[in-house]
């Protein structure tokens, strides 16, 4: 693997935690399209703020092997970004029409 495709894999991680949590959870969804854009975002943003602990897709591949363990600490936070970024932007948007009027 590269660090390119674990990148890849984080993000698709990402849009499939995003894409659960609307189906679980309707009243956070936002579509197909809507969660896979906010999976995406919240994937990364999460992976780059978080990754500098040492599981980013660098340290993943650092000898030359995958390690393993980095890899799956990185697939579970980039899960939850995408599932976080699912109600976050579902809670910003409900506050902003309240605002409203």
């Amino acid at each position: 693997m590269t660090d390119t495709l674990i990148s890849l894999i984080s993000i698709l991680i990402g849009i499939t935690g995003a894409n659960i949590t609307g189906h679980f959870f309707k009243k956070y969804s936002f579509g197909i399209i809507g969660n896979t854009i906010a999976g995406v975002f919240g994937s990364v943003f999460l992976i780059k703020f978080f990754g500098r602990l040492g599981f980013d897709p660098q340290s993943i591949m650092q000898l030359g092997n995958v390690n393993y363990t980095l890899f799956l600490i990185n697939s579970i936070v980039s899960y939850f970004g995408g599932s976080f970024a699912v109600i976050l932007i579902s809670k910003l948007k409900n506050k902003m029409n309240n605002n409203n009027g």
